[in-house]
């Protein structure tokens, strides 16, 4: 953290978490499969975790099919469990080093499944978001309490932070809206 309060800096970090819930929310595909799904899967891998793209091919031959040529033959059936875990509703079928996914038809059920996942992703985006408010407010308070700003200062850019913060929640709230009216529609 610099020593320096910077609010493009802020809005940087902010505009980052919102960022990556759309990307989170373009793996939530509603209607045709997409390795973007995939993308929240993390495997065991050689004593590190690494993303489910580093230890294979993902492809969507079919409209509802998404496949993951594994690399390495020993690896296959750590993915397939990394797949099963990762809370997607996804069960792969193993062929070798290939592991096919079906993507189960959207019921209702499966609907309500995908927006508590939409929303526990839009959550984890508010409390990044929250997280650069709470950095910036701590680093406000340092640098009234070393003297180098003043407590009006502090004040008015304290609104400034906060402002910026409701900014960006409510862009999640209306990404997480949308993305909601989208998995519900039938």
């Amino acid at each position: 953290m610099a020593d320096a309060y910077n609010k493009d800096e802020m809005n940087r970090r902010m505009t980052g978490a919102v960022a990556t819930l759309k990307g989170e929310f373009a793996g939530l595909r509603t209607g045709r499969a997409s390795p973007a799904l995939l993308d929240p899967v993390t495997v065991e891998a050689y004593g590190n975790v690494v993303p489910i793209n580093q230890v294979g091919t993902i492809s969507t031959p079919e409209p509802r099919m998404i496949t993951v040529q594994v690399w390495d033959k020993g690896l296959a059936k750590a993915v397939d469990k990394a797949i099963r875990d990762a809370g997607l509703g996804l069960n792969p079928q193993m062929d070798g080093q290939l592991l096919r996914i079906p993507l189960p038809e959207l019921n209702q059920e499966r609907r309500k499944e995908l927006t508590k996942l939409a929303s526990k992703y839009a959550e984890a985006a508010r409390v990044a978001v929250r997280n650069v408010r709470r950095d910036g407010m701590e680093l406000l308070k340092k640098l009234e309490k070393d003297h180098k700003i003043g407590q009006d200062e502090h004040h008015t850019k304290g609104e400034e932070l906060q402002k910026l913060t409701d900014t960006h929640v409510k862009d999640i709230d209306a990404t997480l809206h949308a993305k909601e009216q989208e998995i519900m529609q039938v």
